[in-house]
């Protein structure tokens, strides 16, 4: 005999988040949440049968999620399944009951927002009117029934915009200054009301109105304004508030508002109410001050007139100074108003009655003067910046005169000062209205205050505020107080400085330079323009930086330069420049090729003067060659010279502004500074600050306020706004091309990049996992600069696995070279096999000098001739040898680099395929030493091939370095990524090794 199964018993809860959690049991045991979908939503399609129903464990018991938008019809309809033994739990029988109550009431809309619980300070809803449904006298609604119909209510009405529950009601409230939540629907209703809030008055000449809304000024009313804010009695019924709060229709032809008209002369204001056709805004109907329409107010109006009354009631209950004496005790509306309650009606109380929902119409120039923010107009005096004037640099004192501009109105001096004694905010000057804040007033003094002090503005307060001071056409918006809350102060230039203001801003409008009698070749135009820019910027005293792309020619420029600045000005002193070493004799190349007349002196080896024969070794020099190294280690002789300009090659190298290089650097003297560099921004932007630093010292403030100001906030946000700004200031003092640039008009071919992928041997593998797990082993129990430390040796080692597993295991014998430890290397060996069977040239990077031998030997034996291997260790008159048989042909195609002493300064475009053997992190490198090949006279497709080992960092870095570029090529060039800088768990991501891409 079968035993007849246990029924099985569903219960009901409400919880906080918004939905019904439904649990079960059976013969005392409760049952899973996979077992209670499959039976509660058997056949419930809109869940996809209990698919995307969502579970949760509560006190010990897993339930089904029932959202509340969807609970409604499933307790009318259960969709559970039906062969089972299902019954309702006790306290969730009554869900049946009232879900068919809520459904017909729904569908007939009868469920409306409760006005009893809303004077009584909370929020909810109710039934109205009887249904078809026959519903049990006895039935209770649950204590969560308002909080389950707010959830319906807002999808069901999602236009009506009534939600307004809990917390945000109060915060309405508190801001209001009411002791009641604020109506639901007040959005709603000001919308309604056609701009009713505040509208011009019609027939005006103003654009399409605003409303006065809460981003207005106003200070919080004080209680006895509102503390009876929308007494019982002023709502005729529960249809009167529903109508208020923009639930139901209002039927009523007209709006009553209450309207505020300028004066015509002295200080009465005039007060009206009127009333507005909803059809036809611009029609108006003048009542008397009791709210009795005119004779001109159409019949069909006459019979809704109790309104108006009702709506004085209201404007008196939230502002009691409006009510005028009666004798009848009628409520009435004074007529006139003085200057005070003028501005506290315009300021204050127009937007409380707008919160409300009440029309209040003002004049038409009320919300045009409320954006309008007050600009302090710095007017500089003729003469300053004119032709033959001495050279003031940034910190030349410029002389001015001042004014305040509101709008079209402005003020001199003395009328300003007139202005703040007498201590008012709404005037009228020449026949304009023009609002004064009577903060803005004080920092208008202050900051006068300060620049009498010091006798004016220097060059560079005034290039800044006009560089970053607000554009003509850019409107105050009060809704973003943040970035208007400082005073705006403009720079009017004389004609002088606008010249040159603009010249400093668009380069090719400097005058352009004949090529000088001394220079021994030709050149583009777009270096005529960087060699006439250097000598503008010479003129006026101050630096600059030429930093465009790699290949484009700096070198010639500054050489155009160097031979102008000898032949125009014939300084007393020569030019110093300082560059990496390894490209020291790249430029004596270039000085002997193009200029050959420049006396040009190297301050470099062993034999370099020294002391007090430094001075005389240079006298009669125009060009002084020397490296960042001695920069620092002869200071003091480089410092004894005030040079005729000083010139960074590669000025990327003082991008730490902290070491010693750079700070010696700093100590030079010069009448001119420049730097030169293809990435003005390899990571940071103090980078940038720390060139510009150099370029014109204190023209971006001290390096603290400018991380302060700029760095950190746009590293972390990307804020384009701060980007902006930045681009502005840079933009007068940084002169960058690139070659995709149309203008350029190069010759370049196009450059072809590809991925080579390969996997690990097993070998490689058990290594690399060896050093990720002695990694992770100790990092946490490190300090933070030991953890940096540990990070970056982990990562030269994995680096060196993924190349050959030799380079770790400092393995010297030449049998230890095998390629078929490596598969990154048996495929160079085979991709150069073949572009040197087709005659094509190419260069290899690596970052290792260990892995550079190993590939020397190992192309050396495959290919069978001479493989060149130039690193930071070889002699500068071998390198110089080496450079010159590669260009030249002489015996070999194969030319190895280290990255950092072959990736910058050379002319390698005898090569037209380009290795990356090994990657580094920072994609602006590797685009250096790509454009070793890539650059003027190239003549053939340049192909680059970037070697990625697949499941290791380099893969996962790789994908990091296409995603990372967006920081540097908004502002001048390419970004990097931080490696030390990731958490331990973005480290163990990163590092993790896909074992699937090992080689078996």
């Amino acid at each position: 005999m079968k035993t007849k199964a246990a029924p099985i018993t569903v219960h009901c809860k409400w919880i906080a988040s918004g939905a019904f959690l439904l649990t079960a049991e059976q013969g005392g045991f409760a049952l899973d949440a996979f077992s209670l979908k499959s039976l509660l939503f058997a056949w419930h399609e809109p869940s996809f049968y209990g698919t995307f129903i969502e579970t949760l464990e509560l006190d010990r018991r897993e339930g089904a999620l029932l959202p509340a938008t969807e609970a409604l019809a499933y307790f009318v309809a259960p969709a559970w399944n039906g062969h089972a033994p299902l019954r309702w739990s006790d306290e969730a029988k009554p869900l049946r009951d009232i879900a068919r109550v809520m459904t017909e009431a729904l569908e007939e809309g009868r469920i409306v927002p409760d006005f009893d619980k809303w004077k009584a300070g909370s929020w909810g809803w109710r039934l109205r009117g009887a249904g078809t449904v026959a519903v049990d006298p006895d039935l209770a609604y649950p204590p969560y029934w308002d909080d389950w119909m707010q959830r319906i209510m807002e999808e069901r009405y999602p236009e009506r915009d009534i939600v307004l529950r809990g917390a945000e009601r109060r915060q309405r409230a508190a801001a209001l200054g009411v002791d009641v939540p604020a109506a639901p629907g007040v959005e709603e209703r000001r919308a309604e009301a056609g701009e009713a809030a505040a509208a011009p008055a019609p027939g005006s000449d103003a654009d399409a109105p605003d409303r006065v809304d809460r981003d207005g000024r106003r200070e919080e009313p004080e209680a006895a304004d509102v503390g009876a804010a929308w007494p019982e009695e002023l709502w005729h019924d529960e249809d009167d508030w529903l109508v208020s709060i923009g639930w139901l229709p209002d039927e009523t032809p007209f709006r009553p508002a209450l309207r505020l008209s300028e004066p015509d002369t002295g200080e009465t204001w005039p007060l009206a109410v009127v009333l507005q056709d909803r059809a036809d805004p611009e029609r108006i109907v003048e009542c008397d001050a009791a709210g009795v329409p005119g004779d001109d107010c159409p019949d069909d109006w006459r019979p809704f007139a109790p309104r108006v009354r009702q709506a004085i009631a209201k404007w008196a209950a939230v502002i009691p100074w409006l009510r005028a004496p009666s004798e009848d005790g009628e409520v009435a509306v004074r007529t006139e108003i003085d200057y005070a309650e003028a501005w506290d009606f315009l300021a204050e109380k127009s937007i409380l009655l707008a919160e409300f929902g009440q029309t209040v119409l003002l004049p038409a120039w009320w919300e045009k003067l409320r954006k309008t923010k007050p600009r302090l107009k710095a007017k500089v005096r003729s003469g300053v910046g004119a032709v033959g004037e001495s050279l003031f640099g940034l910190n030349g004192i410029v002389q001015f005169d001042w004014k305040l501009a509101i709008g079209d109105a402005e003020l001199a001096e003395a009328e300003f000062r007139n202005l703040v004694e007498n201590n008012r905010q709404l005037v009228r000057i020449r026949g304009r209205w023009v609002l004064l804040d009577p903060d803005m007033l004080q920092q208008v003094q202050q900051w006068i205050k300060q620049v009498r002090k010091k006798k004016g503005l220097s060059f560079r307060d005034v290039l800044e505020m006009h560089l970053l001071g607000p554009q003509d056409d850019e409107p105050y918006d009060p809704a973003e107080p943040d970035r208007h809350e400082a005073l705006r102060i403009e720079v009017e230039l004389n004609d002088h400085l606008r010249s040159f203001v603009r010249q400093l801003k668009q380069a090719q409008s400097v005058p352009s330079l004949a090529t000088p009698a001394g220079f021994r070749g030709s050149l583009r135009h777009y270096q005529v323009l960087g060699a006439s820019w250097l000598l503008f910027l010479r003129r006026f005293g101050l630096g600059g930086c030429l930093a465009d792309d790699m290949g484009l020619g700096k070198t010639i420029q500054w050489i155009t330069y160097a031979l102008a600045v000898k032949e125009r000005d014939r300084p007393s002193t020569p030019s110093l420049l300082i560059c990496p070493t390894s490209v020291l004799g790249n430029w004596q190349k270039e000085l002997e090729r193009f200029a050959p007349e420049l006396n040009v002196r190297l301050h470099y080896g062993p034999n370099r003067a020294k002391g007090d024969a430094f001075a005389e070794s240079v006298r009669d020099c125009d060009v002084v060659l020397t490296s960042y190294a001695l920069a620092h280690l002869d200071e003091e002789e480089l410092t004894s010279v005030r040079w005729s300009s000083v010139c960074l090659d590669e000025a990327q190298n003082i991008k730490n502004a902290y070491t010693k290089q750079a700070t010696s650097i700093r100590k030079l003297e010069a009448d001119h500074r420049i730097a030169m560099t293809g990435t003005p921004i390899e990571n940071r932007l103090s980078e940038l600050w720390s060139i510009f630093d150099f370029i014109n010292p204190g023209y971006l403030g001290n390096l603290r306020a400018f991380t302060q100001r700029y760095a950190s906030r746009i590293e972390k946000t990307q804020d384009k706004e701060l980007i902006g700004q930045v681009q502005k200031l840079a933009q007068p003092f940084l002169l960058r091309r690139v070659k995709s640039d149309p203008a350029i008009e190069l010759d370049l071919p196009e450059k072809l990049e590809s991925k080579t992928y390969v996997s690990l041997t097993v070998e490689q593998a058990t290594l690399y996992e060896n050093v990720i797990a002695d990694l992770f082993d100790r990092l946490d129990r490190l300090p933070p600069m030991e953890r940096r430390g540990m990070i970056l040796a982990s990562l030269t080692k994995l680096k060196q696995i993924c190349n050959h597993p030799a380079t770790y295991t400092k393995e010297t014998a030449v049998s230890a070279d095998r390629a078929a430890r490596s598969q990154k290397l048996e495929r160079l060996l085979d991709m150069v096999k073949e572009l040197r069977a087709e005659g094509d040239r190419c260069l290899v990077f690596t970052q290792f000098v260990e892995m550079g031998q190993l590939l020397q030997r190992s192309l050396a034996r495959e290919s069978g001739e001479d493989v060149l291997f130039l690193h930071g260790g070889t002699p500068k008159a071998q390198r110089d040898r080496m450079i010159e048989r590669f260009q030249s042909g002489d015996g070999s195609g194969i030319f190895l680099l280290s990255l950092k002493a072959g990736g910058i300064g050379l002319n390698l475009t005898a090569a037209n395929h380009v290795f990356h053997y090994d990657r580094w992190w920072n994609p602006a490198v590797e685009n250096q030493a790509t454009d070793r090949a890539f650059r003027i006279g190239q003549t053939k497709r340049v192909q680059v091939h970037k070697f990625v080992t697949l499941g290791t960092l380099e893969e996962k870095i790789d994908e990091m370095i296409e995603r990372k570029q967006l920081l540097s090529r908004q502002i001048v060039g390419s970004g990097e990524q931080w490696i030390t800088e990731l958490s331990t768990d973005q480290l163990k991501e990163l590092f993790a090794l896909r074992r699937q891409w090992v080689e078996v």
